[in-house]
């Protein structure tokens, strides 16, 4: 290779290298909600990551969504309640709006569906089908079965979190008393609180903080706050926090009382669950245990008992 070659040869390969080196995302400008979101926080990083994608590949996601789209809001025709769903999904802390919800509600629907048809075409290949109608309204009941069963599981998801949240609102609390007695300002000490904590409601207070940020008012945000989780206990304890700062009464003394209010909420609760699992358990108490002894006692007598025959 001539000297000449050998320079070009290495002038394209640095400059290719170059073109790399540049084109890297590390090194590339900032979007605007990347700056943003430094300053806005939770709230920014939440609308940055924008609806969720359907958990498909890339090429079967680009021919299915269209379809799956106009299935979704026929679905939403036909059940209507959709300012309920949003509301459930707003307090089961998902990242889903109503048409993903929709969208998931027939992917579960299209799932049971194809389960009950294979197992159709199985009962008529081994000839143990009696009714073809029979086996339309199985595979039409499994459709809908994954349709509620979808929802009925969204309604779980907001029960364990309200459940997480009313256990975790102690402990918040107690910090933030804490804080607020040490000196800190109400936003200091949500901030402090949302950063050292890593449950739902410690969540909560970070999206609190970014509307702060963005410049909503403290009380508003707390509202924004307790309109979102839907808890009573929360409400209350966003209304002592916001008669507080209103009124100027002393705040640590204020979540103090509502930490103690709080557990005494998570109280009463474990005591309703213990009572209705009380219940619960005498069930294999009567049922099970109960005649069993009561054979184990008359069986000596009647094994006694001898048949007379004429």
């Amino acid at each position: 290779m001539s000297p000449a070659m050998g320079a070009l040869v290495g002038l394209v390969a640095s400059l290719g290298l170059l073109l790399v080196v540049v084109r890297l995302p590390v090194l590339g400008p900032l979007s605007l909600s990347e700056r943003l979101s430094a300053h806005l926080g939770a709230r920014a990083r939440t609308g940055a990551a924008g609806a969720p994608e359907l958990s498909v590949t890339s090429t079967v996601e680009g021919l299915a969504r269209p379809y799956l789209v106009r299935a979704a809001a026929a679905l939403e025709r036909l059940l209507g309640g959709g300012g309920s769903v949003q509301r459930r999904l707003l307090r089961a802390g998902s990242d889903l709006d109503l048409q993903g919800f929709r969208v998931e509600q027939v992917l579960w629907g299209a799932g049971l569906f194809a389960v009950a048809v294979a197992t159709s075409l199985a009962m008529v290949a081994a000839g143990s089908a009696r009714s073809p109608g029979l086996l339309l309204i199985f595979c039409g009941g499994m459709a809908v079965g994954g349709v509620l069963l979808r929802d009925q599981q969204l309604s779980r998801s907001v029960r364990a979190r309200e459940e997480r949240i009313l256990a975790e609102l102690p402990t918040i609390a107690d910090l933030l008393a804490v804080s607020v007695a040490a000196g800190e300002s109400p936003a200091a000490a949500l901030e402090r609180v949302s950063r050292i904590t890593r449950g739902d409601l410690g969540h909560e207070l970070a999206l609190t903080l970014a509307d702060v940020r963005a410049g909503s008012g403290l009380v508003a945000a707390l509202d924004g706050m307790a309109q979102r989780v839907a808890v009573p206990a929360v409400t209350r304890f966003v209304d002592g926090i916001a008669v507080a700062v209103e009124r100027g009464t002393p705040l640590a003394e204020v979540l103090r009382a509502q930490a103690a209010d709080a557990r005494e909420v998570r109280k009463r609760t474990l005591m309703e669950i213990g009572g209705r699992k009380e219940i619960q358990m005498l069930v294999p108490v009567v049922f099970l245990v109960l005649p069993v002894t009561v054979l184990f006692a008359l069986y000596p007598g009647l094994a006694q008992f001898t048949v007379i025959t004429p």
